[in-house]
């Protein structure tokens, strides 16, 4: 790789412009929302948005600091900083619990959450792995390796445990989808000792399309979970209803009959008399997995029930354990079409105290509350430029490695954007993950940080990239 000496090379300044007006409304907003009259100086570190000055700086000195390193340098010690952020992960499960989790590591009066730092880690080796082989010619080992990459930091996380971050880290398979990694020899594998011939594919389609397969089997866990409540019925038509359970596999039924048809659209001719079997056999499939759903449902713990139930709609509590989310989508409607002004909002500010974390996890609440719905729009315009222009930016790179990067940061941008918003407007449950460039904290600030200067590094030499 040969580099560019210059030291901004041909940056991408419309990303960096808005990563910076981001990072300006966020300290605007955390500064209204916990503005104390006692101590107004926005630079008073004893002070939350004191705080946040300070780590916006330190995340800007971090990005300097990135920028002027040589982007190659990510190439050739990705292990070595994969292997670190795991060794803290480990670390971190032997640390003191903070409000229920091993997340923190403290140093003296701080802290920093290395699961926030780990996707940085996991983005750089899994870019660095599926840059160096030939997906043309996948085998078991290299999708076994390139889905282990992104499965053990996600054990790690899940045992402190963080739901959020764990939920975070599946965005690295739609990475893996898009760079055409496909599962056929692990599925080959297990259908050769399945005796059923109608399954046996040179390249199966449900290799391929695995990723997207994955979702819609958990979009369809989700869904009989709804419809296999005891208390609801399925009316058909009128005098004809099937109870919940029942329910359950009627719609299953129906959806194996359009998978059926649409297979057949799909399949060539050789393969179309093959739709009916495997129709048949996923409705067979499908039925067990959903049965293990609502079994495994039914025997979780009395407050994991029931937040499960409260995000569904199956049981509603607004002033109890779905408090939060009652009072984020107050929050969020109280701001009208055009906000209650600059450091007006009363239902979210800290003093009121009526939406919890709302500098943290719930910080859309107070900027949709001062801005109302033209104020979020343009917020929400911002992340989703921001997130376009990454893609935009993965597609021109030369290189693999950069453009396996570039979309791991996209997505993981776009699964906290959507999540963080969705928390705040009952779209999405409750699982703690900050605003990327907007939240108060440390570790997210400094990881977006680091992560995007990375990024910008790469692209602004990629035209000095021969492999």
């Amino acid at each position: 790789m040969r580099q560019n000496k210059s030291l901004t090379g041909s940056i991408d300044w419309p990303l960096l412009l808005v990563y910076i007006v981001l990072l300006m409304m966020g300290l605007s907003t955390v500064y209204s929302v916990a503005f104390d009259p006692e101590h107004p100086n926005i630079f008073d570190f004893s002070q939350k948005y004191g705080k946040q000055v300070m780590w916006i700086g330190v995340s800007l000195f971090l990005g300097l600091c990135v920028f002027l390193i040589d982007s190659d340098i990510y190439r050739k010690f990705a292990l070595p900083i994969y292997l670190f952020v795991i060794t803290l992960l480990i670390i971190v499960l032997f640390m003191p619990a903070v409000n229920g989790a091993r997340a923190w590591l403290g140093i003296g009066s701080m802290g920093i959450q290395p699961a926030e730092f780990a996707k940085i880690g996991t983005a750089i080796i899994l870019a660095r792995y599926l840059s160096s082989v030939n997906l043309k010619q996948q085998n078991t080992k290299t999708v076994l390796i390139a889905n282990a990459v992104i499965l053990l930091p996600m054990a790690l996380i899940l045992l402190q445990p963080d739901a959020g971050t764990f939920v975070v880290f599946t965005s690295f398979l739609f990475v893996l989808y898009r760079e055409g990694v496909s599962y056929d020899p692990i599925i080959l594998s297990l259908l050769n000792i399945i005796p059923i011939r109608a399954l046996h594919f040179k390249q199966t389609w449900l290799g391929t399309h695995f990723i997207p397969i994955l979702f819609v089997v958990i979009f369809l866990s989700i869904t009989t979970l709804l419809v296999s409540n005891e208390s609801i019925t399925l009316s058909l038509f009128p005098g004809m209803e099937i109870p919940g359970y029942w329910g359950m596999f009627f719609f299953l039924f129906v959806f194996c009959i359009i998978a059926y048809f649409f297979m057949r659209s799909i399949f060539s001719k050789r393969d179309k008399k093959r739709a009916l079997s495997i129709a048949i056999i996923g409705f067979v499939l499908a039925a067990m997995l959903t049965s293990i759903v609502n079994y495994t449902f039914q025997k979780l713990a009395g407050h994991q029930k029931e937040r499960i139930e409260l995000v569904l709609g199956l049981r509603e509590d607004p002033d109890g354990d779905d408090y939060n989310r009652n009072r984020a989508m107050a929050a969020v409607g109280s701001g009208g079409m055009f906000g209650k002004g600059y450091r007006k909002a009363s239902v979210s500010s800290v003093q009121t105290n009526h939406v919890p974390e709302s500098e943290t996890d719930f910080i859309f609440c107070p900027y949709a509350e001062e801005w109302g719905f033209m104020g979020t729009f343009v917020l929400v315009g911002l992340y989703l430029f921001m997130i376009l222009r990454i893609v935009f930016i993965a597609e021109r790179q030369k290189s693999s490695y950069n453009r396996v990067y570039a979309y791991a940061v996209a997505m993981i941008l776009f699964y906290h954007f959507t999540i963080n918003i969705g928390m705040s407007i009952e779209f999405a449950p409750v699982i703690g993950i900050p605003l990327p460039f907007f939240s108060y904290g440390g570790s997210s600030m400094m990881s977006f940080s680091i992560m995007m200067f990375i990024l910008l590094k790469l692209d602004s030499q990629r035209k000095d990239v021969l492999n």
